[in-house]
């Protein structure tokens, strides 16, 4: 019987070869750039330390065994835990996604970019502990930094005009296949291991929206980007061992990602690689919302004390009407009953009736103890969404990038109270002025969820330096988070 002849190696496809030059090859120049991820980085951090009053989410962190510390391990910062890499990448990746309160990219897909420091913070850290136990130079704050501008980047530009959402996946694989990229990059994988790596992100079962909409709206979804980022880390360690890649994963006939999984529609791009996304993210500083409704809140915050004003309330409300766009339609403009928080923080009616009772939203008020209160459904039947198309085009702008809403209210005496509309969040890159003050002042009072003056001290005179934390070995800023 005769050897079956070889088959020469397939090309990788464009899109793998194009992340990998990017996170080997491209340097980050942009101050810009770097000085959002600090505030990228400690806004989410913060976002962390407050999910650890939720023993919903404190129940899911620390090891696989109870008990098990791992010499030169990652420290989940807020907690005692030292774990592997991969472990460590899903206790940060849970926490800082728990509460939806951080940075968000609005796309034609939608997603939190900053999820992506579970795995880049975990391996950074690792990996400089064990160097340091080598006596080798450990690894400095800005290659953090670095990492995630480059991982925005992917996220974001793979986001911008390729929607999962309408094929039912879930954004968290733009998350895996972006910290498997620059995860791989701190390992030292080379060229063909990156490619190997990327590829195996994408082979991977990639996750169903399912749980983030009625009738199975539910917790995974605050933990799915931290299984997603710590899937990458595993993935990258088995390419650095010389696991082999799949090189047309994506356009492979019949087997490939675009035929299975995206109508055999190829992935199509807007820009290429730089560090746009980073300079351009989204930071939620006031309120604990999905981010379509954010504008929506701040109208209703302004329309509580307005009411207020005139001497009435919001049981004087015959109807709210909300001018949206699209986006906000498909994913938050919610009836019918709410079972649980991950429902009611993606329900724009309930975003907006609560500060219209109560002038205020903040994340003890998705749990049951404040849902229980009658007024907020009955509130939440007399408020209506309709589309804008206006609002939805300046949300694919790319110049404009607006997250627009407008609330209008019509009392029970017939008296319509003036529109209030507001095109762009606080944390939006044309109010940064205003917003980074707001940015930092919500860190300080994360810090003291968790921690002695002195400590909260100490970390904040190194987060809001720029250059002292650049040049501050990782490990270091980790510990200052140790309890």
């Amino acid at each position: 019987m005769s050897a079956p002849i070889p088959r020469p190696r397939q090309q990788p496809d464009a899109v793998l070869t194009d992340i990998v030059d990017y996170v080997l090859d491209y340097k980050i120049t942009s101050k810009l750039a770097f000085e959002t991820a600090r505030n990228c980085l400690i806004d989410t951090l913060g976002c962390g330390l407050e999910a650890l009053e939720y023993p919903a989410c404190t129940k899911l962190l620390g090891p696989i065994v109870p008990g098990t510390v791992v010499p030169h391990g990652a420290k989940v910062p807020g907690t005692q835990f030292q774990l592997d890499p991969i472990q460590a990448a899903f206790n940060i990746g849970a926490m800082i996604r728990w509460l939806d309160f951080n940075d968000t990219w609005l796309a034609a897909e939608w997603g939190h970019p900053s999820d992506n420091l579970g795995g880049i913070l975990a391996v950074a850290d690792w990996l400089s502990r064990s160097a340091l136990a080598a006596q080798r130079a450990p690894l400095v704050m800005k290659d953090v930094l670095t990492a995630m501008i480059k991982a925005h980047e992917i996220q974001g530009c793979l986001a911008l005009e390729n929607s999962f959402n309408k094929v039912g996946l879930d954004h968290v694989v733009l998350v895996k296949v972006a910290s498997c990229a620059v995860v791989g990059q701190m390992l030292g994988l080379d060229r063909e291991e990156l490619i190997n790596a990327v590829s195996l992100a994408w082979v991977d079962g990639q996750s169903l929206r399912t749980y983030r909409h009625a009738p199975n709206t539910g917790s995974r979804k605050s933990w799915a980007a931290g299984d997603a980022t710590a899937r990458a880390v595993r993935l990258a360690l088995m390419a650095q061992k010389g696991e082999m890649g799949y090189p047309t994963v994506l356009t492979a006939k019949t087997w490939g990602f675009y035929d299975v999984l995206f109508k055999g529609k190829p992935f199509a791009f807007q820009r290429p690689y730089g560090s746009y996304v980073m300079e351009n993210v989204l930071f939620k500083i006031s309120f604990p919302a999905e981010f379509h409704s954010q504008t929506a809140v701040e109208a209703a915050m302004t329309l509580h004390a307005e009411l207020a004003r005139r001497g009435k309330s919001a049981a004087d409300i015959k109807k709210v009407t909300i001018r949206t766009h699209e986006a906000c339609i498909r994913i938050i403009d919610k009836k019918g009953p709410l079972h649980n928080p991950a429902d009611r923080d993606h329900c724009i009616q309930y975003m907006v009736a609560v500060p219209l009772l109560f002038g205020r939203l903040t994340a003890p008020d998705y749990e049951d103890g404040v849902a229980a209160d009658p007024r907020i459904d009955a509130l939440r039947e007399r408020i209506v969404c309709v589309e804008d198309p206006s609002f939805t085009r300046d949300y694919h702008d790319p110049q404009k990038r607006s997250i627009a809403n407008a609330l209008l209210v019509e009392l029970k005496d017939g008296e319509k109270l003036k529109e209030i509309a507001v095109e762009y969040p606080i944390g939006h890159k044309r109010r940064r002025k205003e917003g980074i003050p707001l940015l930092e002042a919500k860190f300080r009072t994360n810090l003291a969820r968790r921690f002695p003056p002195r400590q909260q001290q100490q970390i904040l005179d190194i987060s809001l330096d720029q250059k002292r934390l650049e040049a501050l070995p990782v490990q270091e800023y980790v510990d200052l988070y140790v309890i």
